[in-house]
C-alpha cells in the first residue's frame, strides 16, 4: 500500500495548513473518544448543555412571567399549568427557575473568565521566575486560601456590598488561589527543562519565556482545574444568594428561591425542593464534566 503524504513545499503554506489541522482534528477526535468513555461525564454535559438552552430560551419556553404576581394562585401545588406549582406569591416557580438558570450561569461563566486568567499568571510568574518573586506571590495566595471561601466571599461582598456585580467579584476574589497554586507547580517543572535552558542560550526574553513557553504549558491544568471549581462556584453563589448578598428580589436567582422556600418546607415542600435540586445537580454535573476532562487532559491517563 502507498502511503498518503501531503505536500508541504507549496508557497502558500496550504499544506502545512492543512496538515496542521489535520493534526488539531486527530487531537479532538481522540479525546472525545477518551471523553466519552466516561458516561457520567457525557450525561453530565448533555445536561449542562440543556440547562443552557433551556435558559437563554427562556423567554420562550416559560409559560409565565418570573416576575408577575397572582395572589390568586398562592402555593399552588405541582400540576397543570403550573408544572412545578406556584410560590407564596402566585409566581410560577417553572418559568422563575428557567429565568433563574442564566444568572448561576452567568456567575459560573463571569467567575472563570475572572479566575484563569489571574491565576495562570500569578502561578505561571511565580513558578518561572522563583525567588523573592515567588515567596511574595506564594505568600499572598497563601493568605487568600487560609479562610474558607464561602467565609471570605461574604467578607467582601458584605464590604462591597449586595448585589450580582459584588457577587461575581467576591467569588472571584477567593477562587483564584488554587489556580495559582497550580500553574507555580507546573511553571517550576518547566523552567528547569531543557527547552528552557536552550531558550535562554539563544538569546530569548524572560517575557518571551513565560508567556509563549510556560503559559501555554499551564493552560491545560488550570482549565481543567476551573472546570472543577465550577460545582463550588454554583454552590458559593447560591449561599451568598440564600445569605440575600447576591441577586437581589425579584430576580429569580435559585440560592434566593431557596432561602424564601424555606419557611414553607413543610406546607409547601415544592418551593425549597426544586431549586435545592437545580443547584445540587448543577453542581454535581461540573464536578463529573471535570473528571472527564481530566481523563482527556491527564497524561498518565
Amino acid at each position: 500500500m502507498t502511503a498518503v503524504s501531503i505536500n508541504t513545499d507549496r508557497p502558500d503554506g496550504a499544506g502545512d495548513a492543512t496538515s496542521n489541522l489535520g493534526a488539531w482534528l486527530r487531537v479532538l477526535g481522540n479525546g472525545w473518544r477518551v471523553f466519552t468513555r466516561n458516561r457520567l461525564a457525557v450525561v453530565s454535559l448533555i445536561f449542562l448543555v440543556s440547562v443552557c438552552i433551556l435558559s437563554l430560551a427562556a423567554p420562550l419556553l416559560a409559560p409565565f412571567d418570573p416576575h408577575t404576581q397572582d395572589l390568586s394562585r398562592t402555593l399552588m401545588a405541582p400540576g397543570g399549568p403550573h408544572l412545578m406549582g406556584t410560590d407564596q406569591f402566585g409566581r410560577d416557580i417553572f418559568s422563575r427557575l428557567l429565568h433563574g438558570g442564566k444568572i448561576t450561569l452567568l456567575i459560573a461563566v463571569m467567575v472563570g473568565v475572572l479566575i484563569a486568567p489571574v491565576g495562570l499568571v500569578v502561578g505561571a510568574a511565580a513558578g518561572f521566575f522563583g525567588g523573592i518573586a515567588d515567596t511574595v506571590l506564594m505568600r499572598l495566595t497563601d493568605v487568600f486560601m487560609s479562610f474558607p471561601g464561602l467565609v471570605l466571599a461574604i467578607a467582601f461582598v458584605t464590604a462591597l456590598g449586595p448585589g450580582l456585580e459584588n457577587a461575581i467579584l467576591a467569588i472571584a476574589l477567593t477562587a483564584w488561589p488554587p489556580i495559582a497554586r497550580l500553574a507555580r507547580a507546573e511553571a517550576a517543572l518547566a523552567r528547569r527543562a531543557d527547552y528552557m535552558n536552550a531558550g535562554r542560550l539563544s538569546g530569548a526574553s524572560a517575557a518571551r519565556l513565560l508567556f509563549v513557553f510556560v503559559m501555554p504549558i499551564c493552560l491545560p491544568s488550570v482549565l481543567l482545574r476551573v472546570t472543577l471549581n465550577m460545582s463550588i462556584v454554583v454552590i458559593t453563589a447560591a449561599g451568598l444568594g440564600f445569605l440575600g448578598l447576591g441577586a437581589q428580589p425579584p430576580s429569580p436567582e435559585w440560592g434566593a428561591m431557596l432561602a424564601t422556600g424555606r419557611d414553607y418546607m413543610l406546607t409547601a415542600w415544592w418551593l425549597p425542593t426544586f431549586p435545592g435540586l437545580f443547584i445540587a445537580l448543577l453542581g454535581v454535573a461540573f464536578s463529573l464534566v471535570g473528571d472527564g476532562l481530566r481523563d482527556v487532559l491527564d497524561p498518565r491517563s
